[in-house]
C-alpha cells in the first residue's frame, strides 16, 4: 500500500549509500554491470559517487579497513574468488570532491591502530577540498591480525564461538572506550582554531593570531593530546561524525559521541527496542537536546519486476557458493515495494537509511533512478538539494568552537 503523498517537508527522509568494492555480495565483481578491472581506478569511484549524487543523497560512505576483506568475522580468509583489496578512504573522498557540489563525503576511519591527530588533519583536509561536505565514520577493530601491522598493541586471536566470553566483552568494551576519547580528540582538535584565527594581512605581516589558537591538552586513559591542529578550523566546524551500532557499547558510543548512528534492525519491533535504548543513553550523558539521527542499515537488491531481485541474488549465491548474509536486513523486491518499507520502519524513529547496494552497477542506479522518484512521487524525499554542506542537508547547526572568548 502507497503512503500518502501529502507527507509533510519535516518527515523527509534521509538517504545515502554505502560503497564497497563492486557492491555488498560478495560475487557482485561478476555481474556485467560492474567494472571489475576498473576497481582500483579514480573514473569508478567519480562515476558511482557522480550517479549517488544525481539522485539528490545525503551522502555516500566508504568502507574502508586495515586487512584484506574476509568472509569470516574475526581472521583473513584464502579465497581468491571474491574481491581482495581497498583504496584508502580518505583518499577516494578528496579524489572526488574536487567532480561533486553537493553530496557528502563520509569515508571510514579505524580508530583502533590510527592516529586522531592524524585523523582530524585528513577530515579537515576533506571538508575544505570538499567546501563542507565531510564526514567519518568510526570503526574499531578487534582483530589479532590488524594489531599485528602495527605492532603497539596486542589483541588476542578468538573465533566466532568467542564472541559473547567475558574477555571479548572485556577487549569490546575497552575498545569502544577507546573510540569515544578519539572522537573527543578529533573534535577538540577541530576545535583548536577559532574561526578567525587567519588574518592574513599583508600590510602588518600578520598571517594568524597566536592567541586564537588553543592547545586542547587532553589527557586520558588513550591518548595524551596536547594540540593544536595544524589545520585551521574545517568549513563546517565540525564534519558530521557517525559510527554503525549493534549492540549496547556501540550503542553508547553513538549516543554520546556522534551525529549519526547506522542501525540495523530487522523489523520494527526491533527498530523500537534501539531507538529507545539509544535515545536514553543520550539523555543519560546530557545530549538529549541534541540532533541525533539513527539511520538504518539495508542491503538492497532492487528490480523493477516482483521476483526478479530475489532470483538475481539466489543466482549470485550460486557463484558465491553459499547464501549471503548480512548484519544488515537484506531486501529484495521493487523501488515500490521498498519505498513502502522504508516509510513504514521511518514511523519508528529513524529519520534516514543507508542502503548497501548489493551489486553497485546494477542496485545504484535502481535507488536513483527508481527509489528516489518513487519516494518524492510520496512527497518523502527532496526534490533539488538544500544546502551545499553535509551539516545543512542533514539539518545540522554549524556549532559554535568550544574555545571562542566571545
Amino acid at each position: 500500500m502507497s503512503e500518502s503523498s501529502s507527507t509533510s517537508s519535516s518527515t523527509l527522509l534521509h538517504l545515502a549509500v554505502a560503497l564497497d568494492g563492486a557492491g555488498w555480495h560478495p560475487a557482485a565483481w561478476r555481474e556485467p554491470q560492474a567494472r571489475p578491472r576498473e576497481l582500483f581506478d579514480a573514473a569508478y569511484w567519480t562515476d558511482v559517487v557522480t550517479e549517488a549524487e544525481r539522485g539528490l543523497l545525503d551522502f555516500v560512505t566508504f568502507e574502508d579497513g586495515l586487512s584484506l576483506q574476509s568472509s569470516h568475522r574475526t581472521e583473513p580468509d584464502g579465497r581468491t574468488d571474491q574481491v581482495r583489496g581497498r583504496l584508502d578512504a580518505v583518499l577516494i573522498a578528496s579524489r572526488v570532491a574536487p567532480v561533486t557540489r553537493h553530496i557528502g563525503l563520509v569515508p571510514t576511519v579505524v580508530a583502533t591502530h590510527t592516529e586522531p591527530f592524524h585523523i582530524s588533519k585528513a577530515i579537515a583536509t576533506l571538508d575544505y577540498v570538499s567546501t563542507g561536505r565531510a564526514g567519518l565514520r568510526l570503526r574499531v577493530s578487534r582483530r589479532s591480525h590488524e594489531a599485528e601491522h602495527f605492532g603497539r598493541r596486542a589483541i588476542p586471536r578468538f573465533g566466532p564461538e568467542d564472541l559473547d566470553t567475558p574477555a571479548v566483552r572485556e577487549l569490546t568494551a575497552e575498545l569502544f572506550e577507546e573510540a569515544a576519547d578519539y572522537i573527543e580528540v578529533v573534535r577538540r582538535l577541530w576545535d583548536s582554531w577559532e574561526d578567525d584565527a587567519e588574518i592574513r594581512d599583508v600590510a602588518t605581516g600578520r598571517f594568524i593570531d597566536r592567541d586564537k589558537l588553543h592547545y586542547i591538552d587532553f589527557e586520558g586513559r588513550h591518548f595524551s593530546v596536547k594540540g593544536p591542529s595544524i589545520t585551521p578550523r574545517p568549513p563546517q566546524g565540525q564534519p558530521v561524525v557517525s559510527a554503525l551500532a549493534h549492540q549496547s557499547v556501540p550503542y553508547r558510543l553513538v549516543a554520546t559521541s556522534t551525529d549519526i548512528g547506522y542501525l540495523t534492525p530487522h523489523d520494527t519491533d526491533q527498530a523500537r527496542a534501539v531507538i529507545a535504548e539509544i535515545r536514553a543513553a543520550q539523555a543519560a550523558a546530557g545530549r538529549a537536546e541534541e540532533p541525533l539521527h539513527l539511520f538504518g542499515d539495508l542491503v538492497v537488491f532492487l528490480d523493477d519486476e516482483p521476483g526478479a531481485a530475489a532470483a538475481r541474488l539466489e543466482r549470485l549465491d550460486a557463484l558465491a557458493g553459499h547464501p549471503y548474509t548480512s548484519d544488515a536486513k537484506v531486501f529484495t523486491g521493487t523501488p515500490a515495494q521498498l519505498a513502502d518499507l522504508l516509510l513504514s520502519w521511518q514511523r519508528t524513529g529513524l529519520s534516514g537509511f543507508r542502503l548497501r547496494p548489493g551489486v553497485i552497477g546494477h542496485d545504484l542506479e535502481a535507488i536513483t533512478r527508481g527509489l528516489v522518484p518513487e519516494l518524492q512521487r510520496r512527497g518523502a524525499f527532496r526534490r533539488s538539494y538544500e544546502s551545499d554542506t553535509l551539516r545543512g542537508l542533514l539539518g545540522l547547526a554549524r556549532p559554535a568552537n568550544r574555545y571562542a572568548t566571545i
